[in-house]
């Protein structure tokens, strides 16, 4: 599976970015989950959002209300809107997937995902 995330930017406090994750050699037809990550240096790598193939969706608490994660298998493409953004948000982004999706995988921990796509600096400054 390979992924690339795109999309990030400099933004300011209040303002909206979408960020894309293009999906290849893998369907998104099948039990898979697609999760957002972001990192900042000296930090470990949070979870930010997933969905599954079924359309099921998670947020971390931090982002609820402000973003919003959707697919669009056609192109076999996931996004991530964020709204709202206030610089506790500026991170480097990275989009990952969970080949098999199955009961007891946590959506938001890293731990679960197979593959990685490169980051995308997000920063949030006035």
């Amino acid at each position: 599976v390979q992924l690339q995330a795109s999309g990030g930017g400099l933004v300011q406090p209040g303002g909206s970015l979408r960020l894309s994750c293009a999906v290849s050699r893998f369907t998104l037809d099948d039990d898979y989950a697609i999760g957002w990550f972001r990192q900042v240096p000296g930090k470990g790598r949070e979870g930010v959002s997933c969905i599954t193939s079924d359309g099921r969706t998670y947020y971390a608490d931090s982002v609820k209300g402000r973003f919003t994660i959707s697919s669009d298998h056609a192109k076999n493409m996931v996004y991530l809107q964020m709204d709202s953004l206030e610089p506790e948000d500026t991170a480097v982004y990275y989009c990952a997937a969970v080949r098999l999706w199955v009961a007891g995988v946590e959506p938001l921990n890293k731990d679960e995902y197979d593959d990685w796509g490169q980051g995308t600096q997000v920063t949030v400054s006035s």
